[in-house]
């Protein structure tokens, strides 16, 4: 089975409104309101997809149990791994954060990206 969608086709208004929260992140100072759309989850529940967007803000990523790939649509964000130097995530770049990867996340302008979470 397969899904085709474009990341372009899921309108801000069919995103799912919530806060940014576990299991993925934790936020660093004022809340940050998110926003996503997972159109494809593996039967398995090992690999999903989608589109999420959220608005600026410092927050914390430690992917323990999952890695992720991005392509960023909108936005721009800057992404320090533990002990590693700042770089510059935004619209048109893509980044992988490999399972293990814990940083920091500081999104600068609200930020829309295509993402595949997977696990082990």
């Amino acid at each position: 089975m397969s899904i085709t969608f474009q990341p372009s086709d899921l309108f801000e208004g069919e995103l799912d409104k919530s806060l940014l929260g576990p299991p993925l992140a934790d936020v660093i100072g004022k809340e940050i309101p998110t926003r996503m759309a997972i159109p494809f989850t593996s039967d398995d529940s090992r690999i999903l997809s989608g589109v999420w967007e959220a608005d600026p803000g410092l927050s914390r990523w430690e992917f323990l149990e999952r890695g992720e790939a991005i392509h960023v649509l909108e936005g721009r964000m800057v992404v320090t791994e533990d002990g590693g130097e700042p770089v510059s995530v935004e619209a048109g770049t893509s980044a992988i954060f490999p399972i293990g990867w814990q940083g920091t996340w500081e999104i600068h302008e609200r930020i829309r990206k295509f993402f595949v979470i997977f696990t082990r």
